[in-house]
């Protein structure tokens, strides 16, 4: 089963995006910790599952993902060119047609991007610490298009009924910008 959150936003025809949820995988996981589409190589899942899951996601798309190591930094990578690592940084962003942007989310924020024509697109992972270190900005300004022609898609993401943060996170973003006081 497909359980995936397509965004209603205003992109152009030639730019897709999806959401993937937890359901329709093959994972299992320990008590049910993974179940059951966890696509991330990097936890204590089943790297058999992962890769089963990863298959069952790419039938759906119009090539393979280019995944990244996320790092909770303000690094965005471009994905372009062919490449044997897998790079490090947290947002995905690319100039090329069929190229599917990527990252991996639980209560990080996803922002999707791109600009009017479709010509430039990408996909942000905006936890607390890239965001106040500034991962949109940086991934804005490294997308050579009119920034007056972006759009954005705020994905899931947890909220101030089910999460709260620490003075560790509220400092981080009112020692960047006083007004972020409000956002508290």
């Amino acid at each position: 089963m497909n359980d995936w959150i397509i965004p209603d936003w205003p992109a152009p025809g030639n730019v897709k995006a999806l959401f993937t949820t937890r359901n329709g995988g093959v994972s299992r996981g320990a008590n049910g910790a993974y179940a059951s589409l966890n696509l991330g190589a990097h936890v204590n899942d089943n790297l058999a599952d992962v890769e089963c899951n990863r298959a069952l996601l790419r039938h759906h798309l119009p090539g393979e993902p280019r995944w990244l190591k996320q790092v909770h930094g303000t690094l965005p990578v471009w994905i372009d060119q062919a490449a044997t690592i897998v790079p490090e940084g947290d947002a995905v962003l690319s100039r090329k047609q069929g190229a599917v942007c990527a990252v991996m989310v639980a209560d990080c924020l996803p922002v999707f991007l791109c600009d009017a024509a479709g010509t430039t697109v990408g996909i942000v992972h905006a936890g607390w610490r890239g965001l106040a270190g500034g991962i949109l900005e940086q991934s804005i300004a490294a997308m050579p298009v009119d920034h007056n022609t972006l759009m954005a898609w705020l994905g899931p993401a947890i909220g101030p009924d089910h999460f709260e943060v620490g003075a560790d996170v509220y400092d981080a973003f009112v020692q960047q910008d006083a007004q972020a006081a409000q956002a508290f």
